[in-house]
């Protein structure tokens, strides 16, 4: 199901008005997404423990899919509107600039529906990782190898969904000392924000076997590591002075102006703080 919200005219939104009808919401069964049943989503989503937006994205489809039994829910993992809440809190920022950066930098889900947290492994820092602890990578580089270890950044081996465990599990058992499984671990991205593993410790974790622990848990932990990440390298100042553009350029890197991640986070706090 693609992402629709407010406005849209489309056969997903009529399939979203009969979910909701048989749900009990007094809406219209059509294909247009009307204010009767933004109300409706929007309802439907405190109601369920997610982030209030009125934007039914891949989250938002789960939950009424599981609702209406035609699916099985981890909804229990999933980013709750209090998460966000208790974020701004603690970091005293303004909750539309909490939700508009999630909602601009966020992976959309957090979890495969095997109830694993989503990962991305990237060889080239498996690389780095290894010669880090001491190991050769080289020793281990040959071509039964080459989709999980090599030197440069090479996103060819990009397997996507379930199958980067794999390619995990296949780094992480190269050799018998934990230090391989640990490089492993330290070389994917994980969960909502998809955080790297080689952060975990500077910003705040005790091992990389914790912050793994924590990724599993649920989406309210990802927000959190989120969270020590941004605190970590000072872009909670500029969040709080809603400069979109510097906090693009650190978070995303140069190529934020090409994507206009600047002009999304801006878009997207307007559209919040209204």
């Amino acid at each position: 199901m693609r992402t629709i919200k407010l406005g849209v005219k489309s056969s997903e939104v009529y399939y979203l008005n009969e979910l909701l009808s048989k749900l009990g919401y007094s809406v219209v069964v059509s294909d247009y997404f009307g204010t009767p049943t933004d109300t409706a989503v929007k309802d439907f989503q405190l109601n369920n423990n997610l982030v209030v937006d009125g934007v039914v994205g891949l989250k938002t489809w789960s939950a009424l899919l599981a609702k209406n039994g035609d699916l099985f829910s981890a909804n229990s993992k999933l980013l709750s509107e209090q998460n966000l809440i208790d974020f701004s809190n603690q970091f005293d920022l303004e909750l539309a600039v909490v939700k508009a950066v999630n909602e601009v930098e966020s992976n959309g889900k957090g979890f495969l529906v095997d109830g694993r947290p989503k990962i991305l492994f990237e060889g080239h820092t498996f690389w780095k990782q290894l010669e880090k602890r001491n190991i050769d990578p080289r020793i281990y580089a040959n071509s039964s190898n080459q989709d999980i270890l090599f030197e440069k950044y090479n996103k060819k081996y990009y397997a996507g969904g379930a199958e980067e465990y794999n390619r995990l599990e296949k780094a992480a058992r190269l050799g018998s000392d934990k230090k391989f499984r640990d490089a492993a671990n330290c070389s994917a991205s994980w969960g909502l924000f998809q955080i790297m593993g080689f952060n975990a410790v500077p910003i705040g974790y005790q091992s990389i076997d914790e912050f793994v622990e924590k990724m599993y848990q649920n989406e309210g932990e990802h927000l959190k590591a989120f969270g020590l990440f941004l605190e970590k390298n000072n872009l909670i100042k500029t969040l709080r002075n809603k400069n979109w553009a510097e906090f693009a350029l650190r978070y995303n890197g140069p190529a934020y102006k090409t994507n206009k991640y600047d002009e999304k986070l801006m878009r997207a706090y307007l559209k919040y703080s209204r």
